[in-house]
């Protein structure tokens, strides 16, 4: 079948599949990206096995069974705490809140920062500017106090962190898509679509969104490990859910238990670390997708 025998519609997905391809290629070629998506797929495969790789009654301390304060290799494969509960499956099943937490408030984050952004953007007067306004007032205001205000009002849960998080991170994605959506608004294209009668929705639906989409998923990939560590910072400071396991309550409860003078490094260590390696794997992934889409950035790219 030819090109010109296929539909409209199947000739794009045909493109699209393509440069689907060629992006795959280039990432492939990206070392540190390759590296950063290796680390959290193997995270995404230890938060997903958790209930087979360890026994979430280990995390109760009336079902734990071990002495306080056993090494790694008294109790392996990381100890016990000070109940006496597995080090090891409270990482695991840490592991689970922690990323639900941040790809789950990373994406309403990402969806009311994207609308804002593209109707500021796209459209003018006084709702475009009531739109930046309060864009701006969200950035003018410390994050770390008003997500602290917000979680003590709502109460200490899952879905009160993820919903804290996701509506005090979205004003920077706003703004980048607002800018976008300022140079798109005036391209030629666009202005040829409105001369034809294309209606504001239509114009956004096929020339605007299609264009910050890339923007959008990269900005995605590098908002995860902002959100993140917001999780594990209000976690540490007593905001997070009491009864869920997450790497940033692992933290809070071994500086509480004082692990620190005890020089229980298995306690405290491996949910530091598991944090560092997510995040930095999220922000090589982020940064590889950033150069993929943007041709400036691959060009500056030694080698």
């Amino acid at each position: 079948m030819t090109a010109l025998e296929l539909s409209p519609r199947r000739l794009a997905w045909q493109r699209r599949r393509r440069a689907l391809g060629r992006s795959w290629g280039q990432y492939r070629r990206h070392g540190p990206g390759m590296i950063g998506l290796g680390v959290l797929a193997a995270v995404v495969a230890m938060a997903l096995a958790a209930p087979v790789i360890s026994n979430e009654d280990e995390l109760r301390p009336h079902l734990a069974e071990s002495p306080a304060w056993q090494t790694p290799g008294e109790h392996p494969p990381l100890g016990t705490d000070n109940f006496g509960r597995s080090v090891w499956a409270q990482f695991v099943w840490g592991s689970r809140i922690s990323l639900l937490v941040g790809l789950a408030a990373t994406l309403i984050a990402i969806v009311i920062g994207s609308l804002v952004g593209v109707l500021a953007g796209f459209y003018r007067g006084l709702g475009s500017a009531l739109l930046q306004r309060l864009t701006d007032w969200f950035l003018v205001i410390p994050f770390l106090p008003l997500a602290i205000v917000l979680a003590a009002i709502l109460g200490p849960s899952v879905q009160n962190l993820i919903l804290v998080i996701g509506i005090t991170s979205w004003p920077g994605t706003a703004r980048l898509v607002r800018a976008q959506v300022l140079t798109l608004r005036e391209r030629p294209y666009v202005e040829r679509s409105r001369a034809l009668g294309a209606s504001n929705r239509h114009v956004m639906g096929t020339h605007v969104l299609p264009s910050v989409s890339p923007i959008i998923l990269a900005n995605l990939t590098l908002t995860v490990p902002i959100a993140i560590l917001s999780e594990t910072t209000l976690s540490f400071l007593g905001l997070g859910d009491p009864t869920r396991a997450s790497w940033g309550k692992m933290l809070d409860e071994a500086f509480r238990a004082g692990a620190l003078t005890r020089e229980a490094w298995w306690y405290f260590l491996p949910p530091g670390l598991g944090i560092m390696a997510v995040v930095l794997a999220f922000t090589l992934v982020g940064s590889a997708l950033e150069e993929i889409l943007d041709p400036r950035l691959r060009e500056r790219r030694p080698g």
